[in-house]
């Protein structure tokens, strides 16, 4: 622990409230940290299977133990409604409980070589193996489970970690890191590094890291991946994700599902509700069950009872009204308009004709409280539209059709399509991860240490 040197307020996004300061890591200092993995490495792909195992245990059981005093820290510190920081401890819970199962489970295996003459009398046995030490880089929205995503599967396969928290808020991974020191691992497994982006940068660039594992916006991920030389690169970058309503669905449950999907954590989620296409037949009636919902939704403390908060910081919150203003400007119809009050910020919905071209609410990111509504005839054109864009990561489908599902599985260039329910749902233990422009590579535990590890093989020649 470095208790010296410049430092970073931590300020609650709901109050202003101070939280604490946080050392920065100078140049100096990571390479320092990264010195301090590298040693480590040897160390954490040397421990026994369950050895690892039961480190990740106590992580869990410690979290668990700790579960309030976690939640109420990311609810300070993030913005986030109490109840989903309460949601997000718990997965972490999960995703480090399920980070001891798969520790056990790096298996290898046999395989003739006698599929060509030259190999006749030669056996292949193959396993997996830590590839190195990993670099992690999280974001501010899930400061404990998405750091978990990077920090247990690492420790399960045997890597070393240094993990640079988010700067909005780090001190859910300095809290993470010293459960970890308590758990078992070697003292070094896990090097939290706060640092701006200068030194991140060189961080990336360092070849002694063998994995990058980044969850960001695409801008800065495709960035990093640019500069980080031979290193493994796993990406999850966010998206625009859609979710279409076709007129057999249950459009009670869809509403209330949409609404949670698109507002919940004032939309600061990757795979939020952003675009919605409703068929036509049923949109008047299932357009006025959302608007009702949404009109419902109260901008609260993050500690009262609700789902929506306050955005990050105010110029998020001021980028976001700049979208909506553009918008409507350009012919978008303000179903639902919320004013801004700083970094609070209430729903808005907007009537969208056709497709939305040329405006960013619906081609980028929004990562805000704003949701647009489309309209379509065939369900044809629902797939069209909510497939022409460069994101893919998450899609929403609300449709009792096996026809139809599977026609949006085969077409929608997406990593995950959620039937009957919204593209916000995720369980940790999942493949999860994007295609095109929102990402490369997958995360959930076994599917991130298959991006952390190496096949490494023997062949073995009889007599």
């Amino acid at each position: 622990m470095i208790d010296d040197g410049p430092t970073q307020k931590v300020v609650a996004p709901w109050s202003g409230d101070s939280l604490g300061d946080v050392v920065l890591a100078d140049a100096s200092r990571a390479a320092q940290a990264v010195e301090a993995a590298a040693s480590a490495f040897g160390a954490t792909s040397s421990m026994p299977a369950h050895a690892r195992r039961d480190g990740l245990r106590r992580i869990a059981d410690s979290i668990e133990e700790r579960s309030e005093e976690l939640a109420m820290g990311l609810a300070l510190e993030a913005g986030k409604p109490i109840a989903y920081a309460r949601a997000e401890v718990a997965r972490a819970v999960s995703t480090f409980t399920i980070a001891s199962e798969e520790a056990t489970r790096m298996e290898g295996g046999i395989m003739p070589l006698d599929v060509t003459q030259v190999g006749e009398g030669y056996t292949g046995f193959h396993r997996r193996v830590p590839a190195g030490p990993v670099l992690g880089i999280a974001p501010f929205n899930f400061p404990l489970n998405l750091v978990a995503h990077k920090v247990a599967p690492a420790l399960a396969c045997g890597c070393s970690i240094v993990l640079k928290p988010p700067p909005q808020a780090p001190l859910s991974s300095l809290r993470l890191a010293e459960i970890v020191r308590q758990s078992g691992f070697p003292e070094s497994a896990l090097q939290v590094v706060p640092c701006d982006v200068a030194v991140a940068e060189s961080l990336v660039r360092d070849e002694r890291f063998a994995t990058l594992t980044f969850t960001g916006s695409a801008a800065v991920g495709w960035h990093l991946k640019s500069i980080a030389g031979k290193k493994r690169v796993l990406l999850e970058l966010g998206g625009n994700a859609a979710t279409i309503v076709h007129e057999d669905a249950d459009l009670d449950l869809a509403a209330r599902r949409v609404v949670a999907g698109a507002f919940g954590y004032a939309g600061q989620v990757c795979i939020k509700v952003q675009r919605l296409y409703v068929h036509e037949p049923i949109a008047d009636r299932f357009v006025a069950q959302v608007l009702a919902a949404a009109r419902a939704v109260e901008v609260r403390p993050p500690i009262a009872d609700g789902i929506l908060s306050c955005m990050i910081d105010e110029k998020n919150a001021q980028r976001v009204v700049a979208w909506v203003d553009e918008a409507t400007h350009l012919g978008a119809q303000p179903l639902l308009r919320a004013e801004r009050h700083a970094n609070k910020l209430g729903p808005i919905v907007l009537g969208i004709d056709g497709e939305g071209r040329g405006l960013r609410v619906v081609e980028e990111e929004v990562f805000g409280p704003v949701l647009t509504v489309h309209r379509y005839r065939s369900f044809e054109d629902a797939l069209a539209m909510a497939d022409d864009t460069r994101y893919g990561l998450q899609a929403g489908l609300f449709t009792d059709s096996v026809a139809r599902i599977q026609e949006a599985f085969a077409r929608l260039h997406v990593g995950g399509l959620v039937v009957g329910d919204v593209p916000t749902f995720r369980v940790d233990s999942m493949p999860y991860g994007g295609t095109r422009d929102s990402g490369l590579g997958r995360e959930g535990v076994r599917f991130a240490i298959e991006e952390m590890t190496e096949h490494r093989l023997m062949v073995l020649r009889r007599g």
